[in-house]
């Protein structure tokens, strides 16, 4: 089986490509400082204008905690509380604070509340982008609408506190509507507990009253005889023995005694029956008593802002903001104008680069030392000085050759296996530069440095 060999290059040779891209795009950059300079002041004094020049939009918020015990405020008391929770929920519900907000918050954004803030308000539907009137325009916006726009409903985790917020460029507005929404949620809240309440009561004092009825009734039928008649029974009962009527009376009056029990155990069970109703009917009546306290309290009223306590925009907001986007435009902007220039620039270079021919000859010279067995042409688009070229004679193996798209240039590369292109960055004409490397390559020409004067 045929072993697959990896080749990890050497850290040497990655840290030297590495090296030498950098130094590119620090070159690049430098090279267009100016334009980098002028494109990020532009965008950040953009953003910084924007603080000023856009409309400024406020956000007004409100916290209200929402007891779900029960209706009464007393569920530690009220002796009829956890059959109000509902079977099967019980204590559990009732020690749980009766669940999420979830019922409240629908409550909060239901047309029974919003449509009375609408008109509190008087939110209407504007024109479409400002300019073009609709049918809807002028007239009062719906409960959907409403919701869309700027208003937040949120339940805080593991709590039974509801946020209210809604931002508005009017922040009288944006009070007023927040203001409206507790109002009428607080009234709505009210009117659910009354009806609630009402309700219990009366199906409580109906049961009383057919209750005390029955005792009533039961009382006014009592027979029998009390329990001390048959105290002094005692003879009769010793006479029984010998006489038949005797044991005849005194059959008679056990069974009256028996009878007499019966309604005594009959009496007592609806007195019991009457007295739990009684008990739990004024209970009933002091939660109706109680019906017009709201079980809402409000933690965090909505307050009034002063003209520079808008959400949005921040000065400092906008300044961090000018530098993200001046940074980005900045690059995009270095990147165009590499790639559009007329005339030469870092990003056109090949990957052999030497920045500085005649501060760094010394790597022309090694290079041109290794290649001495092969042809060189070195390609001049800008003029070398003469102490370069003077230098470069020593060399047996190159040629120079003027850069050009012509029958000169071809016959001047002809007899070279190899080239070295030296121009002038932001001087070498760029289509001319690209030409000239397109034409090397289909001539299979090697390129194995790039110079720069």
């Amino acid at each position: 089986m045929q072993q697959q060999l990896n080749y990890y290059p050497p850290q040497d040779e990655l840290d030297e490509e590495l090296t030498i891209d950098l130094k590119k795009i620090v070159f690049a950059l430098w090279g267009r400082k100016k334009l980098i300079a002028s494109v990020f002041t532009c965008v950040l004094i953009f953003f910084i204008a924007l603080t000023f020049i856009s409309a400024k939009k406020y956000k007004v918020d409100a916290d209200l905690y929402i007891n779900k015990s029960n209706n009464s405020n007393m569920a530690e008391i009220n002796p009829y509380v956890i059959s109000e929770l509902g079977a099967g929920g019980g204590m559990a519900a009732l020690m749980s604070g009766g669940g999420t907000l979830a019922n409240d918050i629908e409550l909060m954004q239901s047309p029974l509340v919003i449509d009375k803030v609408i008109k509190d308000n008087d939110l209407r539907f504007k024109k479409l982008f400002g300019i073009i009137p609709t049918k809807k325009t002028g007239q009062l916006m719906t409960t959907e609408k409403f919701l869309k726009k700027g208003i937040s409903f949120e339940n805080k985790k593991g709590t039974n506190v509801v946020t209210i917020e809604y931002k508005s460029k009017d922040k009288d507005l944006a009070y007023n509507v927040v203001n409206s929404i507790i109002v009428h949620y607080l009234e709505l809240n009210k009117e659910i507990n009354s009806t609630k309440s009402k309700s219990d009561k009366k199906i409580i004092e109906s049961e009383y009253k057919k209750a005390k009825a029955d005792l009533n009734r039961k009382m006014n039928s009592v027979s029998g005889l009390p329990e001390n008649a048959m105290a002094g029974s005692g003879n009769l009962a010793a006479m029984s023995a010998f006489s038949r009527s005797a044991q005849k009376a005194m059959s008679t009056l056990q069974g009256q005694y028996i009878a007499g029990e019966k309604s005594k155990i009959s009496v007592t069970e609806d007195a019991s029956k009457v007295a739990a109703l009684s008990s739990k009917l004024e209970w009933a009546k002091l939660v109706d008593e109680m019906s017009d306290s709201s079980k809402v309290i409000v933690l965090k009223e909505p307050r009034k802002l002063k003209d520079y306590e808008q959400t949005s925009p921040k000065l400092f907001t906008n300044i961090l903001l000018g530098i993200v986007f001046g940074v980005i435009a900045s690059l995009i902007a270095v990147l165009f104008r590499e790639n559009t220039d007329k005339k030469l620039t870092y990003s056109m270079l090949g990957d052999e680069i030497i920045y500085d021919i005649e501060k760094d000859f010394i790597d022309l010279k090694s290079l041109l030392l290794a290649e001495k067995k092969e042809r060189v042409s070195i390609v001049v688009f800008e003029g070398m000085s003469d102490s370069i070229i003077n230098q470069l004679q020593k060399f047996k193996n190159i040629n120079f050759v003027k850069a050009d798209i012509s029958d000169d240039f071809e016959e001047g590369v002809e007899n070279s296996s190899k080239v070295i292109l030296t121009a002038k960055i932001g001087q070498t004409d760029s289509k001319l530069y690209k030409k000239v490397k397109q034409l090397l390559d289909r001539m299979n020409k090697t390129v194995i440095a790039e110079g720069l004067v």
